[in-house]
């Protein structure tokens, strides 16, 4: 399973993007979330086709993860204007901006993604699966952590939007580890039947980032228990280490395996 930038920008974007629809569809979130992460999510959607035509892969898998990823970028800054057309009109009520059409890049993201794992090679159903997990995970700690910070443009916004991303974090986080377990996985690297090239320390990193990443989110969750509004602040920097824990969980765990 070989480890590229393409494939890990185009992840990122789909699984960014995904969860952003899984905030906006509540329409109690104000708009300028929506354009920060539509903007955001589509400028590495871009930088994943870029990276991808300028790398030498040839083949149907790579040319469609390529197509899907920009499709997804065109379709998320469609969302964009979209919602900067209506931005008067709200979030509710007639004319507003219909969450349904923040599904349409996550989607096409999701065909970039599963043509991403064909190209990057390895069991093609183990692939996808771990670059679909991998995606969500990275996709729902970034949007929790830009929520976090959203709710200093609006201190009113009840925690019901990052409480729900904190939760799904949480699901998704042992579902992609018990994956890079599955062979050929991290328990061959840990035993030593695949050989890190640094005796075995890389594989203990990861065990360490994933980990991590599962004590911070029980950490966020336990923060947004507290009454108290510095409480999803405090889970907001718990998040910034998640991103970086949820990254060693999943791209360190692809960079050791890859041949």
């Amino acid at each position: 399973m070989r480890l590229d930038l393409a494939t890990v920008l185009v992840q990122w974007a789909a699984g960014g993007l995904a969860f952003g629809w899984l905030t906006t569809r509540h329409r109690v979130v104000g708009i300028g979330y929506g354009w920060l992460l539509r903007s955001t999510f589509a400028v590495l959607a871009v930088g994943g086709v870029v990276a991808g035509v300028a790398d030498d892969d040839a083949g149907v898998a790579p040319a469609l993860r390529d197509g899907f990823g920009a499709a997804m970028a065109v379709a998320a800054v469609a969302a964009l204007v979209v919602s900067v057309v209506v931005r008067r009109r709200g979030t509710t009520g007639p004319g507003s901006f219909p969450p349904a059409l923040d599904l349409v890049a996550p989607v096409l993201g999701a065909v970039a993604v599963a043509a991403a794992a064909v190209a990057v090679g390895g069991s093609d159903l183990l692939a996808v699966a771990r670059l679909v997990a991998g995606a969500a995970l990275l996709g729902v700690v970034t949007d929790a952590m830009l929520l976090g910070h959203w709710y200093l443009v609006q201190p009113g916004l009840a925690r019901d939007p990052i409480v729900e991303l904190v939760r799904w974090a949480g699901w998704v986080t042992p579902v992609l580890i018990v994956l890079m377990l599955l062979p050929p996985g991290m328990v061959a690297v840990l035993t030593g039947s695949v050989d890190d090239g640094w005796g075995g320390l890389l594989g203990w990193m990861w065990v360490c980032s994933a980990l991590a990443t599962v004590g911070l989110l029980l950490a966020a969750r336990a923060a947004l228990r507290e009454p108290y509004y510095s409480a999803v602040m405090a889970t907001t920097g718990l998040l910034y280490l998640a991103i970086l824990t949820a990254f060693g969980t999943d791209v360190m765990a692809r960079a050791v395996l890859a041949p």
